[in-house]
């Protein structure tokens, strides 16, 4: 599903599935209630250090510095920490943030039907870059990113906006950006719950 550059094997693990079939929608009340718990939870609990830790190392190995550039689960935290609520932006865009969130590993959410011939994971190319999801251009030289046959569409930080999932999706990839020191049974873990809440609510 996803090639791995071999210089990137010890460094990132990713993980990823597709789910076809899929109702996306603006926004889903069933998924209030579990939304704030979770960031309810995540703001009096301690944060599972050890993922973090190793997740900031997955950036430093690529010459990143996750304080500057930071994981979007850490984002996601630091968000909830301080008092705000998970965003939200589409049922299955908060399924995925909810995901991250408790599991402080970066997820990747793309629209299948956008993709383009086969997804690689690599370090993005001198002047690669694409449009950001409401933000600018993101810049991928040096970084972990996905590509596809037209160029880079996603990366731990930022994805970009031709990939992005809106309500019209009916298809999408999920990856999991775990460092390559977290075991497989976490990153399967993690799978495993992101599956079943896509199925459950999506």
């Amino acid at each position: 599903m996803i090639t791995t550059d071999p210089s990137l094997s010890a460094i990132v693990r990713p993980g990823a599935f597709t789910r076809t079939g899929l109702t996306v929608s603006e926004r889903d009340p069933r998924l209030d209630a579990p939304l704030r718990q979770a960031a309810a939870a995540m703001r009096s609990a301690t944060e599972p250090a050890e993922i973090t830790a190793a997740v900031r190392t997955m950036y430093k190995r690529v010459g990143l510095d996750p304080t500057k550039t930071r994981p979007s689960s850490e984002a996601l935290l630091r968000r909830v920490r301080k008092g705000d609520e998970l965003p939200r932006i589409n049922s299955l865009v908060d399924i995925i943030n909810w995901c991250s969130l408790e599991t402080q590993l970066p997820f990747g959410l793309y629209d299948l039907s956008r993709i383009v011939g086969s997804v690689a994971l690599r370090l993005g190319r001198s002047g690669e870059e694409y449009a950001g999801i409401r933000k600018d251009v993101v810049h991928v030289a040096d970084r972990l990113t996905l590509a596809d046959d037209e160029g880079p569409f996603g990366n731990p930080t930022s994805d970009s906006a031709r990939t992005m999932v809106t309500p019209a999706t009916t298809s999408a990839l999920v990856v999991i950006f775990a460092p390559g020191s977290v075991s497989q049974a976490v990153l399967d873990r993690a799978l495993s719950l992101t599956s079943d809440r896509i199925s459950e609510f999506a």
